[in-house]
Parts: C-alpha cells; sequence; structure tokens
C-alpha cells in the first residue's frame, strides 16, 4: 500500500513576503525604520521641525498647516520618523502598517515621548478599518511600490477622509525599476515592473532581497486620484538619496497633495 502523501505548502502572498521583508530590513538597521531621538521630538514641539515622504526633499510646511487636534492617519508609514512628530504639533494620530517591527519603532517612541497614540497591524490592499469621513488627514510614505494595485487605495482614502481633509503621498516614478544593479548605469528591465506577471522580475527581486515590488504610472499614481474624486493642489519631484541617478540630479519620486471636496 502506497503511504507517501504529497507535501502541499500554500504559497505566501506578495504582501506577506513584503511584510516580512521589512520586518527583517528594519531589525538589520533599515534608514526608513529608524525612530526619531529625544531631542528631534522636543524641537518638533517647539516648532522646529522637517518631515520626508521621498528620500531627500522635506515635505513644505504649508501641506499641513496647523495640525492641533486634528485626526491624522498615518498609511503605510510606520517607523516612528513622521508621525511622533505630528503627535508632537498637537494632532491626534493613528498609523497603519502591514510591518510588526515598523509599528514596534512607533510605540517605542509613543511610550518614551508619553503621547497617546493608535496603532494598528494593516493591508492597505484589503478595505482599511475605519468609518467614512475619519480622517483630517492622511500622510502615506512612498508605499504603493509595494502593492500591485493602488485605486483601490486611493478610493478608501477618499471615503474615509472628511471634506476638506487632506492627502498627502509620495511616489515612486518607476525610473527606479529600470535597472538592476547599485551602479544605476545600464538598463535591463522594461515597464510596468510586476513581479507577479514577469519571471525575470520576480527572479530580480528575490536576488536583491526586494521583497516584492511594483512600478506605477503617473496615470496611476495622479489619475487615480482624480477618478477617487480628490483634487490636486500641489506637487514636487525628488530624487533619489545617493547614487548615479542622484548625482544627474534625475527626478525618480514624485510627492502629491490632494484634498477631498
Amino acid at each position: 500500500m502506497n503511504t507517501n502523501k504529497e507535501n502541499k505548502t500554500e504559497e505566501k502572498s506578495y504582501q506577506e513576503i513584503n511584510s516580512e521583508t521589512i520586518d527583517r530590513w528594519v531589525k538589520e538597521g533599515w534608514e526608513w525604520g529608524k525612530p526619531i531621538d529625544h531631542e528631534t521630538f522636543l524641537k518638533a514641539k517647539q516648532g522646529q521641525w522637517d518631515v520626508v515622504l521621498t528620500p531627500a526633499r522635506p515635505v513644505p510646511h504649508e501641506w499641513l498647516k496647523d495640525l492641533k487636534g486634528k485626526e491624522i492617519l498615518g498609511l503605510a508609514s510606520g517607523g516612528g520618523q513622521q508621525m511622533p512628530v505630528f503627535a508632537a504639533l498637537g494632532a491626534r494620530c493613528t498609523v497603519l502598517d502591514n510591518s510588526e517591527e515598523q509599528l514596534n519603532r512607533e510605540r517605542l517612541v509613543s511610550q518614551r515621548e508619553g503621547y497617546p497614540f493608535t496603532i494598528l497591524k494593516g493591508d492597505m490592499t484589503k478595505p482599511l478599518p475605519f468609518a467614512d469621513e475619519t480622517f483630517d488627514v492622511i500622510f502615506n510614505l512612498v508605499s504603493f511600490c509595494y502593492i500591485e494595485e493602488i485605486l483601490p487605495v486611493w478610493k478608501e482614502c477618499y471615503r474615509i477622509l472628511k471634506h476638506g481633509g487632506i492627502l498627502i503621498s509620495g511616489q515612486d516614478k518607476g525610473i527606479n525599476y529600470l535597472f538592476a544593479d547599485e551602479q544605476e548605469t545600464t538598463i535591463v528591465n522594461s515597464l510596468p515592473f510586476n513581479p507577479l506577471e514577469n519571471e525575470d522580475q520576480m527572479r530580480q527581486c528575490r536576488e536583491t532581497d526586494s521583497g516584492v515590488q511594483f512600478s506605477h504610472t503617473l496615470e496611476e499614481e495622479i489619475g487615480g486620484q482624480l477618478k477617487a474624486g480628490f483634487i490636486l493642489t500641489d506637487l514636487y519631484e525628488d530624487t533619489n538619496s545617493e547614487g548615479h541617478l542622484h548625482d544627474l540630479h534625475i527626478p525618480c519620486f514624485l510627492a502629491t497633495r490632494a484634498i477631498k471636496p
């Protein structure tokens, strides 16, 4: 009698892979997982502050204006870098992130500085766990590069923002995905970069320990906000923080400010 059984292993979703990958990056000292120190928090309380959406260029202060008493959601914005600054400025802060280690950095700062904070582990590719018109501001760091479809997220952002609420988001323009080497000199990939549709790109992600990443077009990034109902009020471009493309001043990132009418 044959007693051999097939070993059936359920494959992990790309969301699970990215969550685990970012957890490991943070433990290894990832720059986006290093929380602010006590001195930076105190300076923010005194009105001396900056935050970033993209690698190098700070967000204009006029994009945020007076945050005192405002409900602000840090969407995929854990790490203890931006949200503690908003708490120091008087905002009531919530952060949703799919990396437990990023959330641990938020807990560390909130406990150290003694401010109330709502912290939720969640996948932004799923419906967001908030009631309609909950937030005054949504702050979203560059993170859509870790999800395949972004229009559903824009629609959820529109739903949970109050009328007159502000959506501030950072986007990767896709240029970085043309290259596979750290030198950033030889184009090897076509766009879109979608490892779920291209096995060579999936292999590249594995070999470079990049999780599972995706390029997106401006139609998705800006056009998607407009389709969701937002009104774009401002934008700026930014470069990588270092490397060949940075040295050439090539804008690989985009930051947008939009409102829900």
